[in-house]
């Protein structure tokens, strides 16, 4: 019997491993069928490097949104990953257990907490204390940045601290018996015994970064033009894709499909770079 089950279940988890590399599948798909077309009717110069996005006039030059969405995600690296890796630094190592029982749940709380209640609080909270603060309308790469920085948090903890926690203890206690500290002992031999893993939720923290929409688009100013500065409002690829989606069509539509499928290659660059950097280090 117990045989039998073991079949069964090896074939329920072949046909989900296949029906996700199908809709992966599909999803490409469609993207550069309806993308790749659109980039070869505006020109891949004009589309990628144009600096004016008026669809009325037919003009779908994307730079700007690029250069937005690399200097907002640059900022949520910024602050997100350094506060993320010493949290899970913290919370793998030293916490006390009292204090883990209550701050864990917190942390995964926050990975539900939907999108839009995130540019909710950014709305009210983060651009009004930029405004009033810092300088500017509010509505800025700062603003967003910040924003960002906290959303990705969840992921790049979540991450690291499991990372950490997969190092052998015999790390840990070797470094002790040649005399190191206990704080010397995680930051000399555990962590960079984890690096890799580390690395990892970095990796799935700027993907989460740079293809994040709904709380940007209400916190970031939606401006496509090229950004001017820190609290000068932007446009990413994602928000452009999320405002003008409801309305467009024809080749407008179609220009926003061939922006998803740059967002698309960014990650996909992502991803690629983190394999490789993975593989140098594994020889």
């Amino acid at each position: 019997m117990n045989k039998i089950i073991d079949k069964l279940m090896k074939v329920v988890f072949f046909i989900a491993a296949c029906a996700s590399i199908v809709a992966v599948a599909l999803i490409c798909g469609f993207m550069f069928a309806n993308g790749v077309p659109a980039i070869g009717k505006i020109g891949f110069v004009k589309f990628i490097f144009g600096k004016v996005w008026k669809p009325g006039s037919e003009l779908f030059g994307i730079f700007p949104m690029i250069v937005g969405s690399l200097y907002v995600t640059a900022g949520a690296i910024i602050i997100g990953v350094p506060i993320g890796i010493l949290t899970a630094i913290f919370m793998s190592k030293f916490c006390p257990k009292g204090l883990y029982k209550f701050l864990k749940p917190v942390i995964d709380l926050l990975a539900g907490i939907p999108s839009v209640v995130y540019g909710f609080f950014g709305l009210v909270v983060i651009v009004p204390f930029v405004r009033e603060n810092i300088g500017g309308k509010g509505y800025s790469i700062l603003s967003a940045s910040v924003l960002l920085g906290i959303m990705i948090l969840p992921t790049v903890i979540g991450v690291c601290e499991s990372a950490i926690n997969a190092v052998p203890e015999s790390y840990y206690e070797g470094a002790l018996a040649l005399g190191a500290t206990h704080e010397r002992s995680v930051f000399k031999a555990v962590v960079p015994a984890a690096k890799s893993g580390i690395f990892a939720g970095v990796v799935l923290g700027i993907g989460r970064a740079i293809g994040e929409a709904m709380a940007v688009i209400m916190v970031c100013g939606n401006q496509a033009r090229m950004p001017k500065g820190l609290l000068k409002g932007v446009r990413t690829l994602t928000t452009n894709i999320v405002m003008d989606m409801g309305y467009a069509a024809d080749l407008h539509r179609e220009a926003l499909i061939a922006t998803g499928v740059v967002l698309f290659v960014f990650i996909l660059l992502i991803n690629i770079a983190f394999s490789v950097l993975k593989s140098k280090e594994a020889k």
